[in-house]
Formats: structure tokens, C-alpha cells, sequence
């Protein structure tokens, strides 16, 4: 559960092995998914961290846990190693909470998740974030098109990175290395990317209004079109 050193778990219905429990809840929901018929749906962890407090019987709700718990979450987060089923995803979580939500009712614990007090202080050593913001892991990614998005969403999605977005689209006009072959899918790859370049290559970079892309550890680059990168 604290993504500590582990002998883990294999599977013995895919042999496939697991170190820890949040790659192996992630991969329980994606084959569930699967198994309806839902095979091409990331999904993104909006909530997940550990209590620094707890009540007399919240064994597991202590500093030290929490610390580890979250500090481990972002270093296995930035590996971009995805699950023992789906390898080639890229893992997104948030962490809860920014804060402690002093006046939260229930169990001690719901009253201290945040990486910080209510008045701003840290609520222990939160490690990552003494300096500012996580170090970004420097593994190149790019955005692309999934091929199943629809051709009308992609063109709102040219004109939008290509215009007010900022993205570099010189290379897919006419005669340009990136032109051909001249197709939406194509084009607004190469737009999304670039625009995902340009504003810092996160997640939520890769995400256009209705259309989301995927992002890929492979180079999508062919022949003399150069796809931008980090």
C-alpha cells in the first residue's frame, strides 16, 4: 500500500505481478472495463493519499505513513511506467488534500489528509515539496490524436491549438515536411503536440475542449516531419 519494498502479488489468472496496490486497483477497474466491452478509456485517480492523524483504533493514520505514502506515490507517478496491464499508459493522480479541512466531521482522519494546516503550515516534512513543485521527470512524451476521435472535433481542435493555442503549425501547411499524408487525424497530431511542447507537456496539456489525446513515449516523427519534443 506504501509502495515499500515487497515480495507482492502475482495473478494467477494473468501471471502478471504486482508491487504494489495502486497499480493493481487501477488494473481490477481497467479489466473490469474491459470485460464490457470498454477497452480505450484511461482513467485518471482524482483522489488518493493518506491520513497523517486518526482515532485510537485509525492504526494505519500517522505522519510517518502519510509521508511515505505520498512521497512514494509521485516518484512511482514519474516513472511513466504505467500498470502490469496496461505498461505503455500514462499513470495521472492527484493527490488529496492540499490542506486539513479542520471542521470536517466523522473520524479524526478526515480532518487530516492535507500535505498542510489550515493555516499554511506544513502539516509534516512533505519531501517533493520543500523546493516548489516535483521535479518533472525528463522521459520525452508526446500528444497525439487517438484514431478513434471524430474528424469534426479534430479540426476545432487545429484551428484552436494553431490559432489562440500558440502551437508551432508551419510544418503541416501545404509544401511543408508534415503535409503529407493530408489528413485530419495526421494534422491535428502534429498540432496537439505541438501545443502540448509549448505549454509544459502535463497531462491536462493533452486536452482540447471535447477531445482528448494520448500521450505516447514512442516518437510519432516520420521521414522529414519532426514532431517537437521536450
Amino acid at each position: 500500500a506504501l509502495f515499500t519494498s515487497s515480495t507482492g502479488y502475482t495473478d494467477p489468472s494473468t501471471n502478471l505481478h504486482y508491487s504494489n496496490m495502486f497499480d493493481a486497483m487501477l488494473d481490477a477497474l481497467y479489466s473490469a472495463m474491459g470485460s464490457l466491452g470498454y477497452n480505450n478509456i484511461d482513467i485518471v485517480v482524482t483522489e488518493t493519499g493518506w491520513a497523517s492523524a486518526g482515532d485510537s483504533n485509525e492504526t494505519g493514520a500517522n505522519i510517518q505513513n502519510a509521508q511515505t505514502y505520498n512521497s512514494n506515490l509521485i516518484k512511482h507517478i514519474q516513472l511513466n511506467q504505467g500498470t502490469p496491464l496496461r505498461p505503455n499508459n500514462i499513470n495521472q493522480a492527484y493527490i488529496f488534500a492540499l490542506f486539513n479541512e479542520d471542521l470536517k466531521p466523522g473520524p479524526t482522519s478526515e480532518r487530516n489528509y492535507g500535505l498542510f494546516k489550515p493555516d499554511m503550515t506544513p502539516a509534516y516534512n512533505v519531501g517533493e515539496f520543500q523546493n516548489g513543485a516535483p521535479t518533472p521527470d525528463k522521459t520525452k512524451l508526446w500528444c497525439v490524436a487517438k484514431p478513434d476521435t471524430n474528424p469534426e472535433e479534430l479540426k476545432l481542435t487545429i484551428t484552436y491549438a494553431c490559432s489562440q493555442g500558440g502551437a508551432d503549425c508551419r510544418s503541416i501547411e501545404l509544401n511543408q515536411p508534415c503535409y503529407l499524408p493530408n489528413t485530419v487525424h495526421s494534422h491535428a497530431s502534429f498540432a496537439m503536440n505541438s501545443y502540448f511542447q509549448k505549454q509544459g507537456s502535463h497531462p491536462w496539456d493533452c486536452i482540447f475542449n471535447k477531445t482528448e489525446g494520448a500521450i505516447v513515449r514512442e516518437d510519432p516523427s516520420y521521414g522529414e516531419c519532426v514532431y517537437h519534443s521536450p
